[in-house]
């Protein structure tokens, strides 16, 4: 039985309610069932129709389905040319994967400092961290706001960088108009559950550069090749010739979870606008509590949030981030913490990083917490999620 928030009262509701869940409905397992029975299960026509659908929704030139977002990232970098010895900028406030993406390579990634207001990467810190050494900056949509994708692409033009927009979180965004995906160099996609549109796991690789989408083809399958245009031995003797032209990885999705992901993609727009109504209800309900920060967006951006974040100021309560999530799960609603600075683990301080490399970055993790968000959340599951906040925050509020 779930211990009570505060003493003498009751939790909101008697069901817990998930930070995040995916949508999977009849027309979703059809999809997928239909496959199944089918000749081909991977390497067949779903993952090209997905591909090419993927095209279609965000207008960029070439898409390329991959196992998951991390693979994504790894195949962007590769196609990047990014090697040892280079360097790679990226923010602290993300999923480690956008920073590993580069170490996968054998460059160094570089953090650069945040927008207090935003939480996006601030273009001025990724300026100020540009050496000799600098190949790519890996720019993150964080919680599904777009980045500032004017500033950061003008800044990798005037440097020779190859600009990569992390839009784990932000399908269905749209920046002066249009939609993430087609925007910068490279784009990565994460299907994960969580996620707006899932595949279960998957990702995919997005770009308008017929050079970098090659090099990405042969990333995510082996370096192995059978266009004759690709071959050092061409012609070849049949059909069944290959060759393996790169050191390339298995990163394949496969044609179930394409199918999945196709079906997905029919309701995405559905799903976005679910998503809008939530966080426009939740804005104005905790703009009347001075103990809640709310995250800011910039006007460029037509949001499809993926997370919705508040941020605690603890100079007006007299908790820890602790007490209050688990006040919040004593209510019934999970929260999550999106996401400890990267430089923080273990790993990457036994590389030398340090703390306090990015201080605005820090300060904000100090005090975020996700609340539910996901588009099978009811109006009365919001209504519910608000007056969790509401009732911890005025139970801890300092008097």
């Amino acid at each position: 039985m779930e211990k009570l928030a505060l003493q003498g009262g009751n939790p909101v509701r008697g069901e817990k309610i998930f930070y995040g869940r995916q949508w999977i409905d009849k027309e979703d397992i059809k999809s997928v069932q239909d496959v199944l029975l089918s000749n081909l299960i991977t390497s067949g026509p779903k993952v090209e129709e997905l591909e090419f659908k993927l095209t279609r929704y965000t207008g960029a030139k070439y898409a390329v389905a991959v196992s998951n977002g991390t693979a994504a990232l790894h195949c962007a970098c590769l196609a990047a040319g990014v090697g040892s010895g280079d360097e790679v900028i990226t923010t602290p406030l993300t999923f480690v994967a956008s920073a590993n993406c580069a170490l996968y390579c054998g460059a160094r990634p570089v953090f650069a400092d945040v927008d207090p207001e935003t939480y996006n990467i601030d273009p001025a810190s990724i300026e100020a961290r540009i050496t000799d050494k600098t190949k790519a900056v890996v720019a993150v949509d964080f919680t599904g706001q777009a980045v500032k994708i004017k500033e950061i692409r003008e800044i990798c033009d005037r440097h020779g960088l190859i600009f990569i927009e992390d839009a784990a979180h932000s399908i269905g965004t749209k920046y002066n108009g249009k939609m993430v995906g087609s925007l910068a160099d490279i784009t990565t996609f994460s299907f994960h559950p969580v996620k707006t549109v899932t595949s279960g796991e998957g990702g995919a690789v997005l770009t308008n550069d017929d050079e970098l989408y090659k090099k990405i083809v042969l990333a995510h399958t082996h370096g192995i090749t059978h266009d004759e245009a690709l071959m050092e031995e061409a012609p070849h003797e049949g059909m069944w010739y290959y060759e393996q032209v790169n050191l390339g990885y298995n990163y394949r999705l496969t044609d179930f979870q394409a199918a999945l992901l196709i079906s997905q993609l029919g309701k995405i727009e559905k799903f976005k606008a679910r998503r809008q109504k939530i966080v426009k209800r939740y804005n104005e309900a905790f703009a009347e509590v001075p103990e809640i920060i709310v995250q800011k967006e910039i006007s460029e951006s037509d949001t499809c949030r993926h997370l919705y974040i508040i941020r605690l100021d603890f100079g007006k309560l007299s908790c820890t981030r602790r007490q209050f999530f688990d006040a919040m799960s004593a209510e019934n609603v999970q929260c999550q913490v999106h996401y400890v600075p990267v430089y923080w683990f273990p790993y990457y301080r036994h590389l030398g990083y340090e703390r306090r490399l990015c201080p605005v970055a820090e300060e904000i993790y100090k005090g975020i917490l996700s609340i539910p968000l996901y588009p099978r959340l009811t109006d009365q599951d919001v209504e519910d999620v608000i007056h969790a906040v509401k009732k911890v925050v005025e139970n801890y509020r300092k008097r």
